[in-house]
């Protein structure tokens, strides 16, 4: 009912209720939409194309059968409840992607706090390009769904019902998608800043969600690492591991991270598909692509240097070099 009120092309002129108190009657009066207790009221009006029977009552649908008017289409029956439940829960998921988006942005200032003046643009590029290019995206194909679906209703309602369960699907990829950007933005363990558990809890996350079998390799002591740097080198890392889900067709992959005296050593190799560096280095066009521009950037705002090595059919390593001025060293080694 509040998707056909919002829309500019459709004009609800009124709800037929006998029970006063049901939330569609509420919702109703709060819309101000007309209220009648009996639906041959509604048929009575003027300019009415559409009824919607969510009764599910034999005798109303035969009666509205009945109506002769080549004008008026009717949608009854278990079709007409269907679309109903699949409205509400458009409404729902809708609510539920804002919520996740609101705790988002909460987050992100949290970030921006965290990170350095100079990575705050960046970071912003890189999180409106990984909401344009999946949930927007997946919302867009929803709404034109939607809008297919009100054509349908009157042409061809069976089509119009498979197209509703399609919307349904991708609904769920949507606060699925929104539901990951949630967590790429502030994994569980940057509230203490440890660094190692963040990254083996990340692979353990990445592994189940993408299906790719992930070993992880961490050693040194992270005492003395800059807030800065952990987080930098913690995104560096996750840009890599997406990009082997974006391109590598890979089965495995293997994280290793290494805190030495004076250096931090992080190295992500896959066993993908590969390719030729040499000659993606001369499309700057590919070669720049985002996510490779955000790993160059953040290794040299670090001071470090970030190296690509990969051949067709061998699979890719991304290895990373950061400098570091750490006074002890102590062991630590965990595997997934």
């Amino acid at each position: 009912m509040e998707i056909f009120a919002e829309d500019p092309l459709v004009t609800v002129v009124g709800v037929a209720e006998t029970r006063p108190l049901t939330k569609g009657v509420r919702l109703a009066k709060k819309l101000g939409i007309p209220i009648h207790r009996r639906y041959q009221d509604l048929l009575k009006l003027k300019n009415v194309d559409l009824v919607i029977d969510v009764t599910g009552d034999p005798a109303v649908e035969q009666k509205l059968l009945e109506v002769q008017a080549p004008h008026l289409a009717l949608v009854g029956g278990a079709s007409a409840k269907f679309m109903w439940q699949l409205i509400e829960a458009r409404i729902r998921a809708s609510a539920e992607i804002e919520s996740t988006l609101t705790r988002y942005q909460s987050l992100f200032r949290l970030y921006v706090k965290e990170e350095a003046e100079g990575a705050v643009d960046e970071e912003r590029t890189r999180i409106a390009c990984e909401i344009h290019d999946g949930l927007v995206q997946t919302l867009v194909g929803v709404n034109l769904k939607m809008e297919r679906v009100r054509e349908l209703v009157s042409e061809d309602p069976d089509k119009g019902l498979t197209m509703l369960n399609q919307t349904t699907v991708q609904l769920k990829h949507a606060i699925q998608e929104a539901r990951e950007v949630v967590y790429n933005l502030r994994p569980g363990q940057y509230d203490h800043l440890a660094f190692i558990p963040a990254l083996s809890n990340y692979l353990t996350s990445y592994e189940r969600e993408h299906r790719i079998k992930t070993t992880f390799e961490g050693s040194g002591d992270e005492s003395q690492l800059d807030p800065k740097t952990k987080v930098f080198v913690f995104r560096m890392v996750q840009e890599a591991l997406s990009n082997v889900v974006k391109h590598a067709k890979a089965t495995k992959v293997v994280v290793n991270v290494h805190l030495k005296q004076d250096l931090l050593e992080a190295r992500v190799s896959d066993n993908g598909q590969g390719f030729d560096v040499q000659q993606e280095r001369q499309n700057p066009e590919k070669w720049d692509h985002f996510g490779v521009r955000s790993i160059k950037e953040r290794a040299r705002m670090l001071g470090g240097d970030v190296q690509w090595i990969s051949k067709s059919r061998a699979g890719t390593t991304v290895e990373m070099t950061i400098p570091l001025v750490i006074k002890e060293k102590l062991g630590y080694v965990k595997k997934n």
